[in-house]
């Protein structure tokens, strides 16, 4: 039953343009939340539930707030979240993530929203972290734009790939936390903090 909800959204998204994860990187994400023991998730931009759906159903004792500033994404999450009997495991908070406070602490955090803001995510969420947390950040390619050395025509577009890639050198040269980059989907970071990987 819920196969046939997620195939008809990711159809959805598709025919509307809707960002999700693309399916190599979503299969890559779920079978590191399995492999990892991961029970509590904060995601940042729900966008029509898909991932969160996908992560939620990897076990029954996985928990999920999702953040999604869009009203009518955030309206069509919840229906599609209702309809995989998940809405008790996932919470939807609509609002910006930026301007939100959660005190919870969580095993994995996701940073899927807005890709200019990603620095300002992980520095507002990074205290959110349990012991041994991560945080995972997608899209680090951005349709292979980023690593691309031709001059992008489109200035809002060329803005963006530039944040992403000071994103990706804030990762490489943070002194308290150690990241991999993953060639899967549309390029995934995971990030963990050092003191932590070496006790």
């Amino acid at each position: 039953m819920y196969k046939d909800i997620i195939k008809q959204m990711e159809k959805y998204a598709e025919e509307e343009n809707i960002p999700i994860m693309e399916k190599r990187g979503i299969d890559f994400l779920c079978k590191f939340i399995e492999k990892n023991n991961i029970k509590s998730i904060l995601e940042l931009g729900t966008a029509i539930g898909y991932s969160s759906i996908r992560m939620a159903l990897v076990s029954d004792d996985i928990k999920i707030t999702s953040v999604e500033r869009n009203q009518d994404r955030y309206m069509m999450a919840l229906k599609n979240i209702k309809a995989c009997d998940l809405d008790k495991r996932i919470t939807l908070i609509c609002g910006d993530a930026l301007d939100i406070d959660i005190t919870e602490k969580y095993d994995l955090i996701f940073i899927d929203a807005a890709k200019a803001q990603n620095i300002n995510f992980f520095n507002k969420y990074k205290n959110n972290l349990n012991k041994y947390g991560v945080i995972v950040t997608d899209n680090i390619s951005f349709h292979g734009f980023v690593e691309s050395k031709e001059e992008i025509e489109n200035k809002n577009l060329r803005g963006l790939v530039m944040k992403i890639r000071d994103y990706i050198e804030f990762l490489k040269n943070h002194d308290e936390y150690e990241t991999k980059f993953y060639k899967v989907g549309d390029g995934i970071a995971i990030t963990y903090k050092k003191d932590e990987i070496n006790e």
